[in-house]
């Protein structure tokens, strides 16, 4: 069994270091944080896609084109890093990846910008307030969250295996 990187953590959250969730085979999670990595590829690119111009996109408030490039950038920089420490493993067995950790902080980055692009979907409210834009993607803010909370999920789950020393 690998050893948990962060031990206090891994007990404050009421894991035992040595046997922290044996139901996850190395082959389950490897694969799930593989499709995860591609997922969180795809949220960004798509995202970067939508709202993209200068024209009117979905959603009740325009967003800042920063935002926008910080999650992009952020967020293609996360999955290149992340998957450069996928791919050549390394800090196995040392614990001390500073590749994985920079990986991480890329990716909680580009999560929290991509969770302030949804504020555009947040109703106005008042006599002068706007109403919501559409566009031909959706019929409303469903495929945003999806991806935008699936991000987060992912990015959780990528955060715990790696404390974990699951991957």
């Amino acid at each position: 069994m690998a050893t948990v990187q962060f031990p206090m953590i891994a007990q404050a959250l009421g894991y035992a270091a040595s046997d922290a969730l044996d139901w996850v085979t190395s082959e389950k999670l490897t694969l799930g944080i593989y499709v995860l990595t591609a997922l969180a590829l795809v949220v960004v690119v798509l995202t970067r896609v939508r709202l993209r111009g200068d024209d009117p996109v979905a959603g009740r408030l325009q967003t800042s084109s920063l935002l926008l490039n910080v999650h992009t950038i952020a967020g293609l920089a996360a999955v290149a890093t992340w998957t450069v420490f996928l791919v050549t493993g390394f800090g196995d067995g040392t614990g001390d990846s500073q590749i994985g950790v920079a990986a991480l902080g890329l990716f909680w980055l580009t999560t929290v910008a991509g969770l302030m692009i949804l504020v555009r979907w947040m109703p106005s409210r008042g006599r002068h307030s706007s109403a919501a834009i559409g566009d031909s993607w959706s019929s409303g803010p469903g495929l945003s969250i999806l991806a935008h909370l699936g991000m987060l999920v992912g990015v959780c789950i990528f955060t715990w295996a790696y404390v974990l020393s699951k991957i």
